[in-house]
């Protein structure tokens, strides 16, 4: 957690030793792809309701959004074995609990998957699996079920982060730096992932803000493999983490509030919570790059990997510290793209991070080496790590 001396900041990009670093990337997403443009009939067709004006109102948030495709675990079949999920008040929270465990399961299994392949090592070489969802609620919890899909020794290490919501991923990568550098030759799987239904409901006038969710959330699955003293041979580090914080806003604990009731998740977001991040992210950034001593680092020559909470939020953003349109772009492009998949955002987020670091590096030669990953939860909490492109 200390400054950055002079030998950090050459030009050679090789992590600093005991410094945890992503070594690989993976996503998985359900088959249902949802084009935004159709959302809307297929939404109302679905929950038998013909309201016109939450149906003028829904219209309106999916243009706002951002969002052109979404993936969701819900579908037809679903809603033909369970068609009380698609009607107002009843008692479904097993029923969703039973879907949602299944299927986040069989998601971070995939994007585990996907990621120890791109990685190129063995599965029995992952010593500590760090699991995140406010998807699903059990006991024994998600970790142990994507542990035993994936093969993974008895003798893993196991923390599970559940119900932490948008700033999970963060959350969970500042979970994973922390083992990874703290146990020597570790290999930490962070797994990420998410699912609507638990909070699926049919069109109310007396829940405004459920046409917010459907207007802008996805579902999916997201991992990473996390460790120092990469192995220069057989390992390829893509970022270093360098330092980590977490902060939390005394007294706006209401301004992200999830119930988990008989009915599933009732999910409220307070109108203020864009304005709230405006108004502390500075200081909150501030923070987080002084210590890791960078404080005179200008904003326009830094990366930023954002968790895409909302256009509106990626826009007060951009507006408060005065970034230039395409420091974004990656985070506006998972949000067009995936939608808000909660904490599964950051890991799509840094995925187009790379792609557009190298694509800058093959046109101009240059690109940003440092940079910030920063997400935003309940609490309200802010996440962010100082981070290093290491990728060649």
């Amino acid at each position: 957690m200390g400054s950055i001396d002079a030998t950090e900041l050459c030009s050679e990009k090789k992590p600093n030793p005991g410094k945890a670093t992503i070594l690989s990337i993976g996503k998985a997403f359900p088959h249902q792809l949802v084009m935004q443009e159709y959302l809307v009939d297929g939404y109302f067709k679905t929950t038998n309701c013909d309201d016109p004006e939450l149906k003028q109102k829904l219209t309106r948030l999916c243009k706002t959004t951002t969002v052109k495709t979404r993936y969701v675990v819900m579908s037809e079949e679903i809603l033909t074995k369970y068609p009380e999920l698609a009607i107002e008040g009843g008692s479904t929270v097993t029923q969703r609990l039973d879907i949602c465990n299944d299927a986040v399961t069989e998601m971070a299994v995939e994007a585990s998957r996907s990621c120890i392949k791109n990685w190129g090592h063995s599965v029995s070489d992952i010593t500590h699996l760090v699991y995140v969802s406010s998807s699903e609620a059990r006991l024994p919890g998600g970790d142990l079920f994507l542990a035993k899909g994936l093969g993974l020794s008895p003798e893993t290490h196991r923390v599970l982060l559940y119900f932490v919501g948008c700033s999970g991923g963060v959350a969970g990568l500042r979970v994973a730096k922390d083992i990874a550098e703290n146990n020597p030759g570790s290999r930490v799987l962070l797994a990420t992932s998410e699912t609507t239904i638990i909070g699926f409901k049919p069109p109310s006038k007396d829940r405004p803000y459920d046409l917010v969710g459907v207007a802008l959330f996805g579902d999916g699955a997201g991992a990473m493999i996390i460790g120092s003293d990469p192995d220069p041979v057989s390992e390829k580090p893509l970022f270093e983490l360098h330092t980590a914080i977490q902060n939390f806003l005394p007294d706006t604990e209401k301004t992200i509030d999830g119930r988990l009731t008989e009915a599933g998740i009732n999910f409220t977001l307070s109108r203020e919570l864009p304005q709230i991040i405006e108004d502390n992210v500075e200081s909150f950034c501030k923070k987080l790059i002084g210590k890791a001593g960078l404080a005179n680092k200008d904003y326009n020559q830094m990366f930023w990997a954002v968790h895409p909470g909302g256009p509106a939020i990626l826009n007060r953003m951009e507006k408060r510290l005065n970034l230039s349109p395409e420091k974004l772009s990656p985070s506006r492009r998972a949000l067009m793209d995936y939608g808000n998949a909660s904490s599964n955002s950051i890991v799509y987020v840094l995925e187009y991070m790379l792609e557009e670091s190298r694509k800058a590096r093959n046109m101009s030669g240059s690109e940003n080496e440092w940079g910030l990953i920063l997400a935003f939860g309940p609490g309200v909490t802010f996440e962010g790590i100082v981070a290093r492109n290491l990728d060649v």
